[in-house]
């Protein structure tokens, strides 16, 4: 099983230019980005292999992306439930465009996030 820690460790590195700071909130990592937006990583500690990234951009753009498997039943009519992805707003969830493995999903869903930083 992954730690939050492995995922830190690959933030820094990979993607470090634009990354401002990286520190714990309780139990989950929060990636503050160039931007002032910020990223909070969770990995389950009741459920296993449950993870969630969400950035939030409302300081910025008024947007949030939010790629989980948590098993919201709200989301059970999209198509890889439980894996889902909030798509600019807590309510457009569409089926999941990233990989289901934790680190593949991370550092996929921190490539959708620099490019858009970048424009």
């Amino acid at each position: 099983m992954i730690d939050i820690i492995t995922l830190q460790i690959t933030a820094q590195v990979k993607f470090g230019e634009i990354i401002k700071t990286l520190f714990f909130v309780d139990f989950k990592l929060r990636i503050v980005l160039i931007d002032d937006s910020f990223i909070d990583v969770i990995i389950s500690q009741k459920l296993p292999d449950k993870f969630g990234f969400h950035w939030e951009t409302r300081n910025v753009k008024n947007e949030i992306f939010r790629y989980d498997n948590f098993p919201d039943v709200k989301w059970k009519g999209v198509e890889t439930y439980p894996y889902h992805f909030h798509n600019g707003s807590q309510e457009n969830v569409v089926s999941s465009p990233f990989p289901k493995d934790i680190i593949q999903a991370f550092y996929a869903f921190m490539n959708f996030v620099k490019e858009r930083i970048n424009g």
